[in-house]
């Protein structure tokens, strides 16, 4: 009976370690850190390797859904791709609504389970960028014309659509004097077109702009500056 004993533990633990052996394999492969990234209602999908993946051995394959539903849509663009990233603009362009996206990956015919990003809702969670600045000069003065950053979707029932459509928008603009290295705010509203005046001829300045909102207490990041001469 020993002899039988013997090779009935060696069967369980042959059993045991082959279990063991997978397991950490296959959760090696789970991608790692996925989750949204959005600026300006540009929403991708993002993601790092499981700690087994190097190179392109691998490819991965993503889903998506609204919060509350039960069935997750394949991303077809994404179903077995090589990237670290899928546009997921298209499938979560309803902008208040709260998503889910999720990643899995295989490697040399296995399978990960899948990796599920945390709750995503676009209105919330997108970064806005800083508006685009044109600058003229008029009789001593600057006009500043402000735009605000581009939409991935622009038309909606024959209507252009702007940020603005979306959230309460107030853009500050500040002025840089130069030779004093003095930085001071002259405008702060919602107006599009500003005017700077009383500026010192013969003087150089430097404009920069960002976007407030006042809902969400948020700003942009800075424009770049923009530079002029007054003669």
């Amino acid at each position: 009976m020993r002899p039988k004993h013997c090779f009935l533990g060696f069967l369980i633990s042959f059993f045991l370690t082959g279990i063991a052996g997978t397991q950490p394999a296959h959760e090696s492969l789970k991608p790692q850190r996925v989750q949204f990234q959005s600026r300006n209602f540009h929403n991708i999908l993002q993601w790092q390797p499981g700690r087994a993946l190097t190179g392109n051995s691998s490819v991965y394959f993503v889903q998506y859904k609204i919060y509350g539903q039960r069935q997750w849509k394949n991303k077809e663009d994404c179903w077995g791709t090589q990237e670290l990233f899928c546009d997921l603009t298209s499938e979560t362009s309803d902008i208040q609504e709260p998503y889910y996206g999720r990643v899995r990956a295989a490697s040399a015919g296995s399978y990960s389970d899948w990796s599920m990003t945390p709750r995503f809702t676009p209105w919330w969670e997108t970064k806005i960028d800083p508006p685009v600045m044109n600058i003229t000069q008029v009789n001593g003065s600057l006009l500043v014309i402000l735009h605000a950053p581009n939409l991935p979707y622009r038309y909606q029932k024959e209507k252009n659509i702007s940020i603005e459509d979306y959230y309460e928008l107030v853009y500050r603009v500040f002025i840089i004097t130069n030779s004093l290295e003095k930085e001071q705010k002259v405008y702060e509203g919602a107006h599009r077109a500003v005017e700077i005046e009383a500026l010192t001829p013969h003087s150089s300045y430097c404009v920069v702009a960002e976007i407030y909102q006042p809902m969400l207490d948020r700003r942009s990041q800075r424009s770049e500056e923009r530079c002029v001469e007054i003669p």
